[in-house]
């Protein structure tokens, strides 16, 4: 109940704290890229695609005569599966001593600072098999639910350099169905950065934790866990490593087949910039043991090896050519995966 207090006036606040306005402040933003991919499977011929990855999104703002900025946005996207919207965006209010609030679909305050490691600048995928939920990203475990909120501290919170975020969210009432249902969570996460001689070096870590059920069956592992990360640029050099360990719940392709995940996965790249030239190389080695949504633990593992690398040139202002390549050595419940294996793609990105 006081989850839902809390959001029910983080709302009212949003919407009665503007003066009346003629109209907010509108932007637009977007990109389209195309290129082709090839695709080697370990078990299969090889193939070939078009990949496109287009996206538009309006940003609207205003400014209170108290200084507060009051914001949303929504997105449409046509990607290669079809196109799509992204109109469940709340509000954000950022205050005059730095700090903001997210209310509706906020987030998670732990996956707002897992830190950005290098890889592909490119589209190519590999496929593996469904049933492999071995992660490959920081932030596999920061569920949350639309009903939420997220606080972000302002610059130099309790120490220099130190930001940090609070979330929390709650269900929609509605009782548990055939698929993994989250009804609540709560996280923390930060951010601090500092100078080591000549390099600017961040860190970033979080915590979330989270509940949920299944037809009206809580989970015996729900989703959270913890991630930590550092980066360090120098000049024109970033370079980056990330860990993180936690549950999660998983799809494996059907309604009923939900599956409870105990994972982890460490990953670490480098970025390196030379003019209208950047290189990318990054590698990603994630576990997992799943089992049922209300089962025994698995023993038996899965696993995912990903190393990818890219060039990208800047042909012109906003318009950026892409090759890159990544490879997958997988293995589901301790088999090695038929599925896995290797991608190039070539292609160009057109920013406004």
């Amino acid at each position: 109940m006081k989850k839902e207090l809390l959001i029910g006036t983080a709302l009212v606040s949003t919407l009665g704290a503007a003066s009346v306005a003629e109209a907010v402040t509108a932007t637009m933003s977007g990109n389209h890229q195309t290129g082709l991919e090839f695709d080697s499977p370990t078990g299969g011929s090889d193939t070939r695609a078009q990949i496109n990855d287009n996206n538009f999104t309006v940003s609207l703002s205003e400014t209170t005569d108290g200084g507060m900025t009051i914001s949303s946005s929504f997105m449409l996207l046509n990607e290669a599966g079809g196109g799509s919207s992204d109109e469940d965006a709340g509000f954000s209010l950022a205050f005059t001593d730095g700090s903001k609030l997210d209310v509706l679909n906020a987030g998670n305050a732990s996956g707002s600072h897992d830190i950005s490691v290098p890889g592909s600048a490119g589209a190519e995928g590999v496929t593996v098999t469904t049933g492999n939920t071995a992660p490959t990203g920081l932030d596999f475990m920061t569920g949350s639910t639309v009903f939420g909120v997220e606080y972000h501290s302002a610059a130099d919170f309790l120490a220099d350099g130190l930001k940090m975020s609070f979330s929390a969210s709650t269900d929609n009432g509605a009782a548990s169905g055939a698929t993994y249902g989250m009804d609540n969570h709560f996280a923390f996460g930060g951010t601090y950065v500092t100078d080591l001689g000549d390099s600017a070096v961040t860190v970033g870590f979080g915590y979330s934790d989270s509940d949920g059920a299944k037809t009206g069956t809580q989970m015996t592992a729900d989703e959270g866990g913890v991630h930590v990360g550092v980066s360090a640029v120098t000049g024109d050099l970033t370079v980056a490593v990330g860990f993180a360990d936690g549950d999660s719940i998983e799809s494996t392709g059907t309604a009923t087949n939900d599956v409870q995940t105990d994972g982890e996965v460490v990953k670490a790249g480098i970025k390196y910039v030379s003019g209208d030239l950047t290189f990318n190389v990054g590698v990603a080695s994630g576990t997992a043991q799943d089992s049922a949504t209300a089962g025994t633990a698995g023993t038996t593992e899965d696993s995912k090896d990903v190393v990818s690398a890219s060039v990208s040139y800047a042909v012109a202002s906003g318009v950026t050519a892409i090759l890159g390549y990544t490879d997958v050595d997988s293995s589901d419940e301790g088999e090695n995966d038929t599925t896995d294996g290797s991608a190039w793609y070539i292609g160009a990105n057109m920013a406004f």
